[in-house]
């Protein structure tokens, strides 16, 4: 029997994760998701930060309007995705809730024409969303690839924040060169720091199980 591709791989990875996903019922997502929340908002990469990127939750993600509400009242920039109709996607700011609304791929998007500008990096946490992450910070995305553009555009300034179900994270996940890691990630049970982990020396290291190189 033939081995698989690593996107065939990364295909069974995804609907498998997906699947797990969407089989939460929407009171445990959102208990979950709170909880998520809480541990990031408490988190130093993000509470010392005056910039922050955010995404619309979407199928079940790991929701993040409690972040929001804290950023907005926290005086913070706030910015969201927004999607052209090329599929080219940038950063764009809000500033209130009632700012967002449906885009034209069914995803809550911000109005405004303020984009994010690179003098906002070295005071910015982006969180980005995902179905997968190993605890070295690398990520299976939503299948778009445009997360991994706009991170290696953005180089290392910024601190990337990946928020996950404590089930989303696995032993290892294929890579390809063009994806990018996250710094760190939050469940619900802990926050993951991705290059503390890959280095050998970090205390969240899957429970002893290590990771993916």
């Amino acid at each position: 029997m033939r081995g698989i591709s690593k996107e065939e791989a990364k295909q069974a990875l995804r609907t498998a994760a997906l699947s797990r996903r969407n089989s939460l019922i929407a009171a445990e997502a959102e208990r979950l998701s709170r909880a998520i929340q809480a541990r990031a908002i408490e988190f130093a990469g993000y509470y010392a930060r005056r910039s922050v990127v955010l995404y619309s939750a979407i199928q079940n993600e790991v929701r993040t309007d409690a972040i929001l509400a804290h950023a907005l009242k926290d005086g913070k920039k706030v910015f969201y995705p927004r999607i052209a109709a090329d599929r080219s996607a940038g950063f764009f700011q809000v500033l209130a809730v009632a700012d967002l609304h449906v885009g034209r791929f069914g995803v809550l998007e911000p109005p405004g024409t303020k984009r994010l500008s690179k003098t906002e990096y070295p005071e910015l946490t982006i969180f980005v969303p995902g179905v997968a992450f190993d605890a070295c910070g690398n990520r299976l995305g939503r299948g778009q690839g445009w997360y991994d553009r706009l991170l290696r555009q953005m180089g290392a300034l910024p601190t990337s924040v990946a928020l996950a179900y404590e089930f989303q994270i696995v032993d290892t996940l294929p890579t390809d060169p063009w994806d990018q890691k996250v710094q760190y990630v939050i469940t619900e049970s802990r926050v993951i720091d991705c290059a503390a982990v890959a280095a050998g020396v970090g205390s969240q290291s899957l429970d002893g199980r290590g990771c993916c190189h």
